[in-house]
């Protein structure tokens, strides 16, 4: 096969067909880039859970004096001293435990106060109506039900929470998010499958004489068809590297610059670069093979010899 008449006959195609082809490069570019943004989307989800559940400790909060009345747990009254030291007692000779802090109520006041200073409940707050609490680290953060059933119920503990269900709600939409956008992928790649179709049969139908002509001379099926793929494949080459360029400026302008979240959002960590790029050949990959697959099924009934 000539590598000359290949490339003159997909350049035909382009320009005969230029209003669809450029539909069909927009339609792969928006949904590659919605692939490639729901990976990073998922990555994202990954590292920040890596992050937060380093950072997310077990509580055990203990019962004051105005629990005793409220809370049927704290029944027997104000946690005493022996209790707490029986309590971390146990704690340290658990294995699944790194280390444990020991916040007072004072301390609990100061630490609402810093965080909710403009809540007008503060005001009406006293240090002794805040919890004591055992801020306990664990080795592995799965291992939070060993803490709980072993705590949980005891004399003195008002509850024992884990602090993962405050960031599990952030994951629980990040996740939804990322759905959302490869549903939203799965459509686009749908119209774009559409798109190349009937694009590749609109070029055929075009060039029928020529696909005559090659028949009668005995041309093969892969060689009348070669230039249609091509075509379709360059296509999808093009809005893939599209997509690729809309992922790395979406990254700079979000995170590095622009927007600048990285330095407004310190407490998260985004994706890396190193992520980023990781996923480019993918989707350049996907970009190239799916118009060519898709190009050729559809002409398998069009163009045999």
């Amino acid at each position: 096969m000539r590598a000359q008449f290949v490339l003159s006959e997909i350049g035909v195609g382009l320009r005969r067909n230029l209003t669809m082809t450029f539909a069909v490069i927009v339609s792969v570019a928006l949904s590659l880039a919605l692939f490639g943004g729901s990976l990073l989307m998922r990555d994202q989800v990954e590292t920040m859970k890596g992050y937060w559940y380093d950072k997310v400790n077990v509580a055990i909060f203990f019962c004051n004096k105005g629990d005793a009345e409220a809370d049927p747990k704290c029944t027997k009254g104000e946690v005493t001293q022996d209790q707490k030291d029986a309590i971390k007692a146990d704690l340290d000779d658990m294995p699944a435990v790194e280390n444990v802090i020991h916040e007072s109520s004072d301390e609990a006041y100061k630490h609402y106060k810093e965080q909710f200073g403009d809540s007008p409940l503060v005001n009406s707050l006293t240090p002794d109506q805040m919890q004591e609490s055992f801020r306990i680290k664990l080795k592995d953060p799965e291992k939070y039900q060993v803490i709980k059933s072993a705590f949980d119920g005891r004399d003195g503990v008002q509850a024992v929470e884990d602090q993962r269900k405050t960031v599990d709600n952030l994951f629980e939409l990040l996740n939804g998010m990322n759905y959302a956008a490869l549903a939203v992928m799965g459509l686009m790649l749908i119209v774009a499958m559409m798109l190349i179709v009937n694009t590749v049969r609109v070029s055929a139908f075009s060039r029928r004489r020529e696909t005559g002509i090659m028949r009668l001379v005995g041309a093969s099926s892969f060689y009348i068809q070669m230039p249609f793929i091509m075509e379709a494949a360059f296509a999808g080459l093009l809005g893939a590297g599209v997509a690729c360029v809309m992922l790395v400026v979406g990254r700079y302008f979000l995170i590095d610059h622009g927007l600048a979240l990285a330095d407004k959002l310190q407490l998260i960590q985004f994706v890396g670069w190193d992520q980023l790029i990781a996923k480019l050949p993918l989707v350049l990959g996907i970009g190239l093979l799916m118009p060519a697959l898709a190009a050729f099924f559809a002409l398998r009934k069009y163009l045999k010899v």
